[in-house]
């Protein structure tokens, strides 16, 4: 009998209830019928896996029972960008947003990308457009285009270096080697942190797209000196897309990774992780001995998958789940991509 007609046993339920509590979803408030419940399926979907030789990544802003259920891989863009492109399966489901799931295809034309919530995007990837990006370029001649990689396959196609929260710094320092203007788009705040980082002036020899992240814009500066006052000693980190006004009052400042790494690399009493919910659930699995003060918005985009979509897009996935780039775009999208792996780690050894 084939895999997919299986259902799983009440033994079967409670032991995959018991695995996922382990993982960390008992520690993060889920009772046991909500474990139960997940446990149906995630039970299924890994099963399914096995069979249609799938492989599931997922976003850190993603659903706890995602990431600690059914996730192979776990990261930010960059890191399953590159992770996707290296597997041997013949099935993406990659559990994210859409640009996320174009950037794996362009990666691995060859393999079948899912992405089960078909409706998933981003406030910034649809801030800017190819005809935007073309704009730019006439308005600015001979300045390289640097975009964020929360841009559509369109407008990566239009550049001429991808970068991620993780990358920006490294790569545009690498741009401004050689060129006196660079253009950034489509992230205005990490534009702005870009520009205090790196001592360019925005207008002049940095030019900034006006495009915000419905998560991390309206974070709130002031609110960072009452939490201080509130937990003696916290460590406040937050994400390259939220405000200067933010940036300047925190601990550290970076992509999601980074910012794991940090805590996981320093002691204090307690974390303040300023970015999507999803990081602060993964870090509380992660960290378990070590206390996190939640400040944090959730992605309506992420939350957008879910665990019954993730085996809808196994089972039987609709054309809207299927992701398709036209060969003539994948391969201009896919040089300013290489780009970014050539720039980001070519001197990693130095």
């Amino acid at each position: 009998m084939a895999l997919k007609t299986l259902s799983p046993s009440q033994s079967d339920i409670e032991q995959e209830a018991a695995r996922l509590s382990d993982k960390g979803l008992g520690g993060l408030g889920y009772r046991d019928e909500e474990l139960e419940r997940a446990a149906a399926l995630t039970w299924r979907i890994n099963r399914l896996k096995m069979e249609k030789k799938a492989v599931i990544p997922a976003h850190v802003y993603q659903r706890p029972e995602i990431l600690l259920g059914v996730a192979d891989m776990i990261g930010d863009s960059y890191r399953l960008a590159k992770l996707g492109a290296a597997s041997d399966a013949e099935i993406i489901v990659f559990c994210g947003v859409r640009f996320m799931a174009e950037t794996a295809k362009i990666l691995s034309p060859d393999k079948t990308v899912l992405l089960p919530a078909p409706e998933a995007g981003c406030s910034l990837s649809e801030s800017i457009t190819a005809a935007d990006v073309r704009a730019l370029k006439k308005k600015h001649p001979g300045a390289p285009v640097a975009v964020y990689i929360n841009t559509s396959v369109a407008v990566k196609a239009e550049c001429d270096v991808v970068v991620t929260s993780a990358n920006a710094p490294k790569i545009m320092r690498r741009l401004y080697e050689t060129h006196d203007k660079v253009i950034f788009a489509p992230d205005a705040m990490m534009g702005a942190n870009l520009a205090k980082e790196l001592g360019k002036t925005i207008g002049k020899d940095l030019i900034v797209w006006n495009g915000t992240c419905i998560v991390h814009d309206n974070f709130d500066a002031a609110s960072v000196e009452f939490y201080r006052k509130m937990y003696p000693g916290v460590k406040i980190l937050a994400h390259f897309e939220c405000t200067p006004a933010l940036t300047s009052v925190v601990d550290y400042i970076g992509g999601t990774g980074d910012m794991m790494k940090w805590v996981d690399d320093h002691k204090a009493p307690s974390y303040m992780l300023i970015t999507e919910c999803g990081l602060g659930d993964l870090a509380r699995t992660k960290f378990p001995d070590k206390a996190f003060v939640p400040m944090c918005r959730l992605c309506p985009h992420m939350k957008a998958v879910t665990l019954e979509r993730v085996l809808s897009a196994l089972e039987k996935p609709s054309a809207a789940q299927t992701i398709e780039v036209p060969p003539s775009v994948a391969a201009r999208a896919l040089k300013p991509i290489e780009r970014m792996f050539e720039l980001a780690e070519d001197r990693a050894a130095a």
